[in-house]
């Protein structure tokens, strides 16, 4: 195991635990790459994070955390994927790559009505 698969490893992990709003709020989230190097991180947002109205505040939030609690990054980077670039290989995290849209299971689209009730 590369230092860099054990670093993705550990952030996978407090993702999970730290930052469970982003699976409940019909998001997934995916460290894209990590260079212990340099102390880069690439951590990709989608489902229902692309193109939210406070994602921003998530990326903040991301960045200030990930920083804070792990020596080796100095650099978080995140980017924003939807489901037609959603990486299908990319292995799952310990959240879960859910590619639907909301959280709703299916285009972000729901019947109220009969949904709800």
């Amino acid at each position: 195991m590369t230092e860099e698969t054990a670093l993705a490893d550990r952030i996978d992990s407090w993702l999970s635990v730290n930052m469970p709003m982003i699976q409940s709020h019909g998001g997934t989230s995916a460290i894209r790459s990590v260079d212990a190097e340099t102390g880069t991180i690439v951590v990709e947002l989608g489902g229902a994070c692309a193109g939210c109205g406070i994602s921003h505040t998530t990326e903040e939030t991301l960045q200030e955390e990930l920083t804070s609690h792990f020596e080796a990054i100095s650099t978080v980077t995140v980017e924003y994927g939807g489901e037609d670039d959603w990486a299908v290989d990319q292995p799952e995290n310990y959240m879960g790559i859910d590619r639907t849209q909301g959280g709703r299971g299916g285009q972000g689209k729901s019947r109220p009505a009969s949904d709800f009730f």
